[in-house]
């Protein structure tokens, strides 16, 4: 069952240039994992399972926030990597909740962003992520991610569709 932890930190080990992002790494429990991500400020963490994490991250920068989401294995580093925002956007993240299998949070403007945790690797077909979503080249995916207006937004995304 998924649940929201606090035992895991960021580190910075480089700053952000003209070229590069801020790179940090992740800690668990203050302890080392080897493991380097783009990003500074930890927003949450939500642990999948005995080994995996999502992690919501974002680069601190001020006005222009982009939130980015990995799935991190404690043994294999980031599985899957989602990056929700555009240019010259702004948001931050609110009312995050955690179903068994999945999470909902707002974040830039009106939508519920819907992150569903696969339990096995699907293949990852183009253009089928919503709008303002923006994803690494590759053949597999590990998280699904729906969007919603508030209106429109699903009570329980874990529960089976009618």
């Amino acid at each position: 069952m998924m649940k929201v932890v606090t035992c895991l930190t960021l580190s910075e080990v480089s700053e952000a240039t003209d070229t590069s992002q801020v790179c940090s790494e992740v800690l668990i429990s203050g302890k080392s994992t080897g493991i380097t991500i783009y990003g500074k400020v930890l927003e949450a963490a939500i642990q999948v399972d005995e080994h995996r994490y999502l992690l919501f991250v974002t680069d601190g920068v001020i006005f222009e926030e982009l939130l980015t989401v990995l799935l991190f294995d404690t043994y294999q580093g980031v599985l899957d990597k989602i990056v929700i925002g555009d240019a010259y956007t702004t948001g931050h993240i609110e009312n995050l909740e955690v179903f068994p299998h999945s999470v909902h949070f707002h974040f830039i403007g009106d939508n519920t962003w819907t992150i569903k945790v696969l339990g096995t690797p699907t293949i990852k077909l183009p253009f089928t992520d919503p709008k303002g979503i923006t994803r690494p080249l590759g053949l597999r995916k590990y998280l699904d991610i729906t969007r919603s207006t508030f209106k429109n937004a699903i009570t329980n995304p874990s529960s089976p569709n009618p």
